[in-house]
């Protein structure tokens, strides 16, 4: 990772202890360090900078595999590469399984598609009706306004159609996409989402805002967001006034590991809250990237300290060409039973498979309920231990209880 001689605060170290993953440190100019300050810290600079190409990546990155090399000259058939200079900052150029450089820089693997892998994978082409807007649950819709991002995850579920590299050609009706909720009332919450919506300018996202404020029946708005950890140059104070002006809004973030909480990061996400805006985050799950407990316990303590609620942990999709990056709902339960109990409630997301081909949002959980009838319910603690709860229709006990109720010892 590259090193900020401008900062007087010490750089990620490597390795995975606890300590070290929630240190807060600066991305650092690395090889940009002669770009002047007001440049570096300008969003649109940062995106005109971005790394899309092998013959930016392999001066960068000398220690680039041949996988790797494969994957970037391949990506723009698939999934277009661009990592900004801030986020290409964290990887470690001597770690080949750095849990960034894993979800930016395009592998050979992503050519591979099993059987059951799919190009749609949430269904989400067959709940639109109209373009650019999904209608799967009933009281909500998703409102896809780009096909463009700050950065490229190689997981993206929407891979088919962020960048336009498979030549999906996404273009947004708005007029329809808004038409179609002022004359369904029966939605009241909005997600903007794509691509990344904060892309927009603070005048292009305002109109959208205003707009679906106006129709009565939305009670609150969220956006879906990667640009607070890939461009935290974004988040202007002028961004986040705009924003306040649009209150219930939601701010849904995505990281997926520790090292993405920068202080850059964390002072962006700071600016937000500071605005009023409730900021809860997404993570997938990851093979190498997150697939730890003491990883993930790490990112969802760090992003407390950011303000922000861990929400959602997101098994993979079964996005062709994602198997190198996925791993088992086996692991994701065994790191759910090492948060559950072991850390701050607030900190424990639920973890959810969106089933395949369009079923929606399923949670899925460790097994605390051993056994229930019409009596008791069985339960197990976080430390294995085991409970009786009395069990009746209107919460009193079928049996008769003692004539002396003992209160338990406290240690």
């Amino acid at each position: 990772m590259w090193n900020s001689e401008e900062s007087a605060e010490e750089p990620f170290a490597s390795g995975s202890d606890a300590s070290s993953l929630k240190h807060f440190a600066p991305a650092g100019k690395g090889p940009w360090e002669a770009v002047p300050d007001a440049d570096w810290h300008n969003w649109k600079w940062q995106l005109k900078h971005r790394v899309s190409s092998l013959k930016q990546l392999e001066p960068l990155l000398p220690t680039l595999t041949s996988a790797e090399r494969a994957g970037a000259i391949l990506a723009n058939t698939k999934l277009a590469m661009g990592i900004t200079p801030h986020f290409f900052n964290l990887i470690d150029p001597g770690d080949e399984d750095c849990p960034i450089r894993r979800q930016v820089i395009p592998r050979l693997e992503e050519t591979d598609t099993a059987p059951w892998e799919m190009s749609d994978p949430c269904g989400e082409d067959s709940h639109s009706p109209v373009p650019g807007l999904v209608h799967r649950y009933p009281d909500r819709v998703l409102f896809l306004v780009t096909d463009r991002c700050a950065a490229y995850c190689r997981y993206c579920t929407r891979s088919r159609l962020v960048s336009n590299a498979s030549g999906y050609d996404f273009h947004p009706h708005f007029e329809d996409q808004i038409a179609y909720i002022e004359r369904t009332p029966a939605v009241r919450d909005v997600l903007l989402s794509g691509g990344d919506p904060l892309l927009f300018s603070d005048e292009k996202l305002e109109y959208l805002l205003t707009r679906l404020r106006a129709i009565p029946h939305v009670e609150f708005v969220r956006i879906g967001s990667r640009i607070p950890v890939f461009l935290p140059q974004r988040i202007t104070p002028e961004l986040c006034e705009m924003l306040r002006q649009f209150h219930p809004l939601f701010l849904s973030i995505h990281s997926n590991h520790p090292r993405e909480l920068t202080t850059e990061v964390r002072d962006a996400l700071g600016r937000l809250a500071d605005a009023g805006i409730p900021l809860g985050n997404q993570t997938v799950l990851l093979r190498h990237v997150n697939d730890d407990v003491e990883v993930m316990k790490a990112h969802v303590q760090k992003l407390l300290m950011c303000r922000v609620r861990p929400y959602y942990i997101y098994q993979c999709d079964l996005i062709a060409g994602s198997a190198h990056l996925r791993t088992s709902v086996r692991r994701g339960i065994e790191i759910m039973q090492g948060l559950r109990g072991h850390t701050s409630g607030y900190a424990v997301p639920t973890y959810v498979i969106d089933a395949p081909g369009g079923g929606g949002k399923v949670p899925v959980s460790p097994e605390y309920v051993l056994s229930r009838n019409n009596e008791r319910v069985v339960i197990r603690n976080y430390e294995g231990r085991v409970f009786e709860y009395p069990e009746a229709e209107d919460g009193t006990p079928l049996f008769d209880r003692p004539r002396e109720i003992e209160a338990p010892e406290l240690a």
